[in-house]
């Protein structure tokens, strides 16, 4: 069995993960409902994985909910911080960056299939550094291997840099209810709704309308994770119905909520 720590200084956390030689280490931790991971970054790749609760990952490049079907892979040196929620039981790979398939360039939401997350639980086992050519060293290589196959998933709420745009987005995130339109936006900041139209595509990548119903469905899995029932995560929402609701969901998940948490 994995010997899995318990939260502890950051500082510690990172110079006992950092310090392993091998391509590919693993690192168990279980962290209690609530917790909060601050703001770091590391010299190498990182798998944020957690077998058990759901996490809401902040990074530079973004913001991600991540239940335990999926992970965040995030690029070496990218600034970051996690808040747990519910009780997370984390078992996380730190790759070397000249270990790490190319095509896992940039920060994103992964799919994690059943394969690769019983090597990831054996990775906990591994010791460090293991020899290549091993038994230890097949296992990890071939979870490299298998880092190939990852799909992208849409978890990601991309964050406009423009102070107008993020404004509106922050004060939005507060309200996800609020059935405002862009323009109403516009004009309440004194902000072009033009300008607005063209920055929030540029910026995100979204129009305001789908930047909104990604922010629901990204707080609807916080708010699913911790029980709450699907008519009462709708409605907070500012849906008409849980059946529109759902809707949503399945289209931008393929599954329905129910579904959805019961592959977990």
């Amino acid at each position: 069995m994995a010997s899995v720590s318990t939260p502890q200084p950051l500082a510690t956390a990172l110079r006992q993960i950092e310090a392993a030689a091998s391509p590919v280490s693993g690192h168990p931790t279980d962290y209690p409902p609530g917790w909060h991971i601050a703001s770091h970054a590391h010299s190498k790749h990182q798998l944020i994985y957690a077998v058990q609760g759901v996490m809401v990952v902040q990074a530079e490049a973004g913001r991600w909910v991540v239940p335990p079907t999926r992970a965040i892979w995030m690029t070496a040196g990218m600034r970051h911080e996690i808040k747990c929620i519910g009780e997370v039981h984390m078992r996380s790979l730190l790759v070397a960056p000249e270990a790490a398939p190319k095509l896992l360039d940039s920060t994103q939401a992964v799919a994690i299939p059943p394969l690769l997350r019983e090597l990831i639980r054996a990775a906990m086992d591994v010791p460090q550094p293991y020899v290549p050519g091993s038994r230890d060293g097949r296992l990890m290589r071939l979870i490299l291997d298998e880092l190939w196959a990852l799909p992208v998933l849409p978890l990601h709420l991309q964050m406009p840099a423009d102070p107008r745009l993020l404004r509106i987005c922050t004060l939005l995130q507060k309200r996800l209810n609020d059935p405002s339109t862009l323009a109403d936006w516009a004009q309440r900041l004194a902000v072009d709704v033009k300008t607005v139209q063209r920055l929030f595509v540029k910026q995100t990548g979204m129009t305001f309308g789908q930047w909104r119903t990604q922010a629901r469905l990204l707080r609807a899995l916080e708010l699913l994770a911790t029980g709450e029932k699907v008519i009462d995560v709708a409605l907070t929402l500012g849906y008409d119905s849980p059946s529109a609701f759902a809707t949503m969901f399945r289209k931008q998940f393929g599954q329905t909520p129910s579904q959805f948490f019961a592959a977990l």
